[in-house]
């Protein structure tokens, strides 16, 4: 896990507030909204990385999307260095384009096949007209550089390379602009395991030198604890819990941050014979008919009538937040 106490006291560089994302979806003559996002709040600190963990189709790599206005936010505010950019148009939008960036899941449909590494990595440096032509060359082969490339790799094709390779060409598009916020939207799970501690530690290195923060998504909880200083959980386009890494890790409070570390695999068969199960029984509810109260109580073994009608209000616990009807004095 990333040290906490790196960032604890660093000023916010992003803020997000009751961010939801619907979807319009057709059905015949019926028109249903798919709640992708739903109000969904949080905030990244400067230097600091936050997880976010959940199950395929929670809404991560929306959420992520959404928060870089590459998709249109349907309510809610996303306040990047305490300005409020939810309402700027693509034109306004131009200049926090140099302080955002995002890494792509899948390294090989990220990359132009018919473009040069060189070509790829310059590309957004001529869009926002950063540098002269001579400086867009030298930048290039220092991000190469940094990613563990070598110099010889600028003039070839995203064809000639490894899933790992292409991988680090894609962060060297990113750092291109300098940017001070990255989204990382599963990284590594197109990757080899063996390729995938390499690329983690390539971005902890990234950060530890140029101070960037992540939004890093991905499905392994474990993977995320390494890299992140907070972990939040989302559960059928909800936040469910947010915390310090090691805390949601070691100590989980939501029902389904504790379903989620069951599942994570122990290599040591001792261990894990000793480890605990939490088997999900019930329905995955649907984001185009959601249930009228806790959005897991379908699933949810400790699910009380109360939750069946009321959305649980958020609990400060311990230097955490959890969405839960439970009383976490008792349980």
């Amino acid at each position: 896990m990333a040290d906490f106490n790196e960032v604890n006291n660093h000023e916010v560089l992003l803020e997000v507030k009751e961010l939801c994302k619907y979807f319009e979806e057709r059905h015949g003559y019926k028109k249903q909204n798919l709640k992708a996002v739903n109000h969904v709040s949080f905030e990244i600190r400067k230097g600091e990385t936050l997880g976010l963990v959940g199950e395929s189709g929670c809404g991560k790599s929306t959420l992520g999307r959404t928060v870089l206005k590459i998709v249109k936010p349907t309510s809610g505010s996303i306040i990047y260095e305490g300005k409020d950019i939810t309402g700027l148009s693509k034109k306004e939008m131009f200049p926090y384009r140099k302080k955002m960036g995002m890494i792509f899941q899948d390294p090989f449909s990220s990359l132009d096949p018919k473009l040069t590494v060189s070509q790829i990595i310059k590309e957004p440096m001529e869009i926002h007209g950063m540098y002269t032509a001579k400086e867009r060359e030298e930048k290039v082969m220092e991000l190469l550089e940094t990613v563990g490339l070598m110099s010889d790799h600028k003039n070839r094709y995203p064809s000639e390379f490894s899933g790992g390779q292409r991988q680090r060409i894609v962060i060297a598009r990113a750092l291109a602009l300098n940017p001070e916020f990255i989204v990382c939207d599963e990284p590594i799970s197109a990757l080899d395991v063996s390729i995938q501690a390499q690329i983690m530690n390539l971005l902890e290195k990234i950060q530890a030198e140029r101070k960037i923060s992540y939004l890093f998504i991905a499905h392994d909880l474990s993977m995320v604890n390494h890299i992140s200083h907070r972990i939040g959980v989302m559960y059928l386009g909800n936040l469910v819990e947010i915390g310090p890494a090691d805390e949601i890790y070691q100590n989980p409070m939501h029902p389904y941050t504790k379903a989620l570390l069951s599942a994570e695999p122990i290599p040591d068969p001792k261990m894990a014979r000793k480890k605990e199960s939490v088997l999900l029984e019930g329905e995955v509810s649907s984001p185009l008919n959601p249930p009228k109260g806790c959005p897991f109580v379908t699933r949810c073994m400790h699910a009380m009538n109360r939750c069946k009608e009321e959305n649980p209000e958020w609990k400060e616990i311990a230097g955490r937040r959890v969405s839960c009807h439970l009383d976490f004095q008792e349980h």
